[in-house]
């Protein structure tokens, strides 16, 4: 049974890294490439990232990037998670998708990649930056 927090009817939630510079710049990304007003974010720190984490056994001392919550139960980690949220964004992004049919372990291997080395190549935040004031309705919690 999901014991989830309310959550907006049919939003999808990316949890993402909320003191990562590269993280945080993809929010914008998606936010402005999100016509269809489809996501809604929060970070992986918050109490709604924590609790949402936990009701789906996603352990995130191995995963803590990037994860993308379906409405319902499904989620994805990972490179599958960049390439649902492709999916839905606006202009030439859902071409992206195709990405799919290459191997998980090999899309992974460079997901992974990026993410170990993210601190190192595009820096942090001691805490998580808080939203301008024309997004702070996609976000649920920072």
């Amino acid at each position: 049974m999901n014991k989830d927090p309310e959550l907006p009817k049919g939003k999808h939630i990316v949890l993402f890294d909320g003191v990562c510079n590269f993280c945080n710049n993809s929010v914008r990304f998606i936010i402005k490439h999100d016509k269809k007003d489809l996501y809604r974010f929060a970070s992986l720190q918050s109490q709604l990232g924590q609790s949402l984490t936990k009701s789906r056994g996603i352990d995130t001392q191995k995963i803590d990037s990037i994860i993308l919550i379906q409405p319902g139960e499904a989620y994805y980690i990972k490179s599958n998670a960049t390439l649902e949220i492709a999916k839905n964004l606006n202009s030439f992004y859902p071409i992206l998708s195709v990405f799919v049919y290459l191997p998980r372990g090999f899309r992974d291997f460079f997901y992974d990649f990026i993410a170990h080395n993210r601190y190192k190549w595009f820096g942090k935040k001691e805490t998580c930056p808080m939203p301008k004031p024309e997004e702070q309705d996609k976000f649920l919690e920072v």
